[in-house]
């Protein structure tokens, strides 16, 4: 593996195969399939179909091969029926909110036009080609072409692709609302299903250069990566009161960017992983772990959260920007009834960094007066005037690795000059914001507000004192070796996880204890990790990384001189959580 200790954060984390496992280039893929009579070439929503076809039959021509291609969208249901199907997930006109789809992906075919497809007999090789390509039934050499959603959302942003049967492109954040509760859903319900089944997979986030991995190798690396170690590929998004830290602590990030706001360190559902081989680099969607080994990285959780990866680990940066949007998350009944999931985003805020007079927003004050408060940010939302926030909300001193506790229906947001490194439960888009300081969007429109749905989960007896005691972690040390220190930084009793920091110089050896760990380091230049089946992995300041639950046990190595301290969430047994 490649140990990249360097000190400085890699937004390119790679796992690396060795030699002979990833090819590239159109003449390699025809390579591979030529001599296949029945080929089906399936994949994901935000795929360029179009120019993949193109490159590809010209590959096959200059093989000599004459390729028979069947485009799925032939099958596919009128859009006016579709529209119909995905209507009652889309929220009507809320411009953020829906409720995850309940249907399949073959609900937006005709099932008559898909057994109606035949290959031609006179031609070398016949291609059938688009999302769900399975579900004509052919038997026949099975390639998989997927695209990260970071890039999908770009492709949207630039209008080049639609959802899954539109005609033409939505905007963008509408776009998005339907990936993300009905077009998202359908395809990873039946990526799952046919995993154990592709015999190439190809990343096709590079159009003109594919890359490509056989089936079993990608099946066999993701099965290692399930018993030892992994890191996501984070992404990067500047925000309406993003900061400078990470501009200025990540080198490798675009410095054209006004400002970074987000990064997207760990969340299941958007970031992929990516395989290095022979100098290639190839993404696959985290999803795909998770499909396949679930149960090993989850070890205790597994039956509980299935194919949900449930710890979420992100920053937000507020250096020299501004205060987040005041904001609870919802109740576990509301986002069940309203948005269908089954567990709802109980948060945490660490404080990476920080500047002298830093403040964090959280709970009520004692005085507080729900209606007058209502009456504020209603005014305000009409009138465009603003809020006298400390009347009525908490605030707390920010410090370097303090631990504040946002347990859902909690009034909470991270104030100017924090590095926040978010722990939360995966779920991460359920945000009531009630004031945003009367500021636009990057796209310079009002951000929308969500009063109603705010008021309908909050927790008014969560103030003044109260928050002090239940809402602030006070670390405590629980263990002790020659070179390290443990401390136990409780979460409340609604966080089902937990969350733990490790001070130390040399090494020291933890267990996962049947939990998946996940891990950033808070302090110091980097660490090396040595998982108990011999792999070993540098992971740099800021860097988030997992070890799975299957790898029983793991050693961190700090070749330091002074001490490096390790953050770490994990699973609470099911029957404290």
């Amino acid at each position: 593996m490649n140990s990249n200790c360097s000190g400085q954060y890699n937004i390119y984390p790679e796992f690396s195969l060795g030699h002979g496992v990833i090819a590239a280039g159109y003449a390699a893929l025809a390579e591979r399939i030529a001599h296949h009579s029945l080929v089906i070439i399936d994949g994901y929503g935000g795929v360029n179909w179009q120019s993949f076809r193109e490159f590809l039959n010209q590959a096959l021509n200059e093989r000599g091969v004459r390729a028979s291609w069947i485009d799925l969208q032939c099958a596919l249901q009128p859009e006016a029926e579709i529209n119909r199907l995905v209507s009652p997930f889309l929220g009507g006109d809320d411009p953020v909110f829906g409720t995850r789809f309940t249907g399949t992906l073959v609900d937006f075919y005709n099932r008559q036009k898909l057994s109606t497809l035949r290959p031609d007999p006179a031609a070398d090789v016949n291609i059938l080609y688009g999302p769900g390509a399975m579900l004509a039934e052919w038997t026949g050499y099975l390639v998989y072409i997927d695209v990260p959603k970071y890039e999908i959302q770009l492709r949207s942003r630039a209008g080049k692709i639609t959802n899954l049967g539109a005609t033409n492109p939505a905007s963008p954040k509408m776009m998005y609302k339907r990936f993300y509760f009905v077009d998202w859903i359908a395809l990873n319900s039946y990526k799952a299903e046919i995993l154990p089944r592709i015999d190439l997979f190809i990343d096709a986030q590079a159009t003109e250069e594919t890359v490509m991995i056989s089936g079993a190798d990608l099946r066999g690396a993701i099965q290692q990566m399930s018993r030892n170690y992994f890191r996501v590929r984070p992404w990067f998004e500047p925000g309406p009161w993003g900061g400078q830290w990470m501009k200025a602590h990540i080198p490798q990030l675009p410095k054209e960017k006004s400002n970074y706001a987000w990064s997207f360190e760990l969340i299941v559902p958007e970031n992929g992983i990516m395989l290095e081989g022979d100098g290639f680099l190839l993404e696959f969607s985290f999803d795909l772990l998770m499909f396949q080994e679930f149960r090993a990285v989850l070890g205790k959780g597994a039956d509980r959260f299935g194919y949900e990866f449930p710890i979420r680990f992100d920053f937000l940066d507020t250096f020299d920007g501004g205060n987040l949007s005041l904001q609870c998350h919802p109740r576990p009944a509301y986002i069940a009834e309203n948005f269908g999931e089954s567990f709802t985003q109980d948060e945490c805020y660490y404080i990476l960094d920080c500047r002298p007079g830093a403040q964090v927003y959280l709970g009520f004050r004692e005085d507080v007066v729900p209606q007058a408060f209502r009456a504020d940010l209603e005014h305000s939302f009409i009138n465009a005037t603003p809020v006298d926030v400390e009347q009525y909300i908490n605030t707390e001193p920010a410090h370097k690795h303090d631990l504040f506790l946002i347990p859902n229906g909690t009034i909470h947001c991270s104030g100017v000059n924090n590095m926040v490194l978010e722990i939360s439960s995966t779920p991460y888009i359920y945000t009531f914001k009630m004031y945003d300081w009367l500021r636009l969007d990057l796209d310079d429109q009002p951000r929308p507000l969500n009063i109603q749905r705010a008021f309908d989960n909050l927790y008014f007896d969560r103030k003044g004192e109260r928050i002090r005691k239940e809402f602030v972690s006070h670390p405590q040390l629980i263990q002790r070796g020659e070179n390290w220190e443990l401390y136990h930084l409780p979460t409340h009793s609604e966080h089902f996880y937990d969350v733990f920091r490790i001070l130390f110089t040399g090494s020291v050896t933890l267990p996962t204890n049947d939990s998946c760990q996940v891990m950033s380091l808070v302090e110091g230049e980097a660490v090396t990790l040595i998982t108990q089946n011999g792999l070993r992995q540098c992971f740099n300041y800021a860097e988030t990384f997992v070890v799975p639950a299957a790898a029983k046990r793991f050693t961190l190595i700090n070749n330091e001189h002074e001490p490096a301290m390790v953050v770490i969430a994990f699973l609470k047994d099911p029957s404290s959580a």
